[in-house]
């Protein structure tokens, strides 16, 4: 099976600016990966050209097996802007209505019932998005994407305006979605958020890949720190496969030891050593 999104070789120039150089990238069925970036990395205009909304200079995006773009990719694809807006008048359940006449869907009032439901929703269908809070809105908003069972859902910051609290419902969300067997790229900017749920992450900068991989992948080993009844002691350099002997090495010495921790790169420390700091 074609996989949920597979872009090759992609470039988009806009005048004199290159917002992309050659971007390879692959979600497999069922892959959440995490796309980061700082701003004018070429983030958002990869999501619009896999959406359909922005043609590439050169190169090719497929989702489903489908030239981005045709008429069968968009039918196979949600998309979630960051800067969504649904009327304010319309309720939850007519928010849903609306996009699947848009989208084609013959789902009816099951698949809005259904979607509801998966986002928490299903006691809010009748109220009216006004009266919504933000986590709530952007909950409805990803029910919406999910419209017409897509193989490829495409989230641009779906967490950027929530408090823990919210983003924890979402990144719950996001997993229950992942199970279902939807491919997921998320366009964020929150680190940790990305780090928790992602299987991959790309990381661009000024238009191409400058590293990829599962978070676990791209770590690197920062060292080996030791509590003892001096205190704590680290020992840089030092691998897991290191941490055995330190410990003998201080038994033998004469030392209690409380404990042992390996210390590894966060997904902050790949990426700022990726972009050379630069903010995002």
């Amino acid at each position: 099976m074609p996989a949920g999104l597979a872009v090759s070789g992609l470039s988009k120039r806009y005048g004199p600016v290159d917002a992309l150089r050659g971007v390879d990238l692959e979600v497999d069925d069922g892959e959440l990966v995490g796309l980061l970036g700082p701003n004018g990395a070429g983030k958002s205009t990869l999501v619009k050209i896999a959406a359909g909304l922005v043609r590439p200079t050169s190169g090719t995006a497929v989702v489903g097996g489908q030239p981005a773009g045709s008429r069968a990719a968009r039918a196979s694809l949600g998309y979630l802007a960051e800067l969504f807006r649904f009327p304010g008048w319309y309720t939850a359940d007519e928010v849903l209505e609306l996009h699947q006449r848009l989208s084609g869907s013959t789902g009816g009032a099951a698949e809005r019932e259904r979607l509801l439901e998966l986002v928490a929703l299903s006691d809010a269908a009748h109220r009216r998005v006004e009266g919504m809070s933000k986590g709530m809105q952007q909950r409805l908003g990803i029910a919406q994407a999910l419209v017409g069972e897509p193989r490829l859902l495409l989230l641009d910051e779906p967490t950027s305006a929530l408090d823990p609290v919210g983003r924890r419902t979402v990144r719950l969300l996001l997993e229950e979605v992942r199970q279902r067997g939807v491919s997921v790229l998320l366009n964020s900017h929150l680190l940790s958020e990305v780090e928790l749920v992602c299987d991959r992450v790309v990381i661009l900068l000024d238009g191409e890949v400058v590293a990829a991989g599962a978070p676990a992948e791209l770590s690197r080993p920062r060292g080996v720190e030791l509590e003892t009844d001096e205190g704590l002691r680290r020992v840089d350099g030092a691998t897991r496969e290191d941490a055995p002997r330190l410990v003998a090495e201080a038994v033998a010495a004469g030392h209690r030891v409380y404990g042992v921790r390996v210390l590894t790169s966060t997904l902050e420390d790949v990426y700022l050593e990726a972009v050379g700091g630069e903010t995002s």
